[in-house]
């Protein structure tokens, strides 16, 4: 089963630096629009309760990687554009408080030991993954933006009996909310969504792969945690930078 060592994982969220109570973090989170108090306050609780049920086998590992994603930021650059005044506001807290950095480095840490890789997949999750590839060198075939890549995604979504409930575009990403038909199968012995998150999504996988390869950033399905729908979304691959993302030695900003 695809995830992490559940002693493995809380050791690593239990690492998170938390702020401390001086004048320093307060002068720091100013600087980065309370994202640092938001994160210690909010997000990083939720995390760890999502930790801890994944370690007691209550929830797949996509719900923590859910949460982990959806981390508050402070953002760097507007695309390929980089924001200067935010930039140099993240180098002024970097100064101000250590563990600023030490935040990037954590998320790092994290959202690696959560991160699909190869070596960590099953011979059939492997297999998976590369049915998946091969497919996309079909179904993605001359397709070279969002829009026309998402229309053959839905294609794809229809044909193995998705219902597609919503469609929207913003700020270039084409997003999809659909009902998954596989979300219970096998949920009595397995758990719920453990097919279609754990497995089937391997598939998805190999589409991340492939399109990541031609510039596009396919984000595949998530959300259906808590709801009947998940939601996917695919846009043009490009350098976004944030924090905790970004670390502040990677700015190249000279003080």
């Amino acid at each position: 089963m695809a995830g992490p060592k559940p002693d493995e994982l809380l050791s690593v969220v239990d690492r998170f630096p938390r702020p401390p109570d001086s004048a320093a973090f307060d002068r720091a989170d100013d600087l980065l629009d309370g994202t640092y108090g938001a994160i210690a306050d909010s997000w990083y609780p939720e995390l760890q309760r999502r930790s801890a049920a994944y370690a007691d086998g209550e929830v797949l590992r996509e719900t923590v990687l859910e949460h982990v994603e959806s981390v508050p930021s402070f953002r760097l650059s507007e695309g390929a554009t980089p924001l200067t005044e935010r930039r140099d506001a993240l180098a002024s807290a970097a100064e101000t408080l250590d563990s600023v950095a030490a935040v990037s480095t954590w998320y790092a840490d994290l959202c690696g030991l959560l991160a699909d890789s190869r070596d960590g997949l099953s011979p059939l999750e492997r297999l998976l993954h590369d049915v998946g590839y091969g497919l996309a060198h079909v179904l993605f075939l001359g397709a070279s933006s969002p829009e026309q890549v998402v229309r053959r995604l839905r294609v794809a979504y229809r044909a193995v009996g998705v219902r597609i409930e919503t469609t929207e575009t913003e700020a270039g990403t084409e997003r999809t909310t659909f009902t998954c038909p596989y979300r219970n199968v096998a949920a009595g012995a397995c758990g719920k969504r453990w097919v279609c998150h754990e497995k089937l999504d391997r598939v998805d996988d190999g589409y991340v792969t492939y399109l990541e390869e031609r510039g596009i950033d396919y984000q595949r399905p998530r959300g259906c945690a808590d709801s009947e729908r998940c939601y996917s979304s695919v846009a043009r691959d490009g350098p976004r930078e944030w924090w905790p993302k970004t670390p502040p030695a990677a700015l190249g900003v000279q003080r």
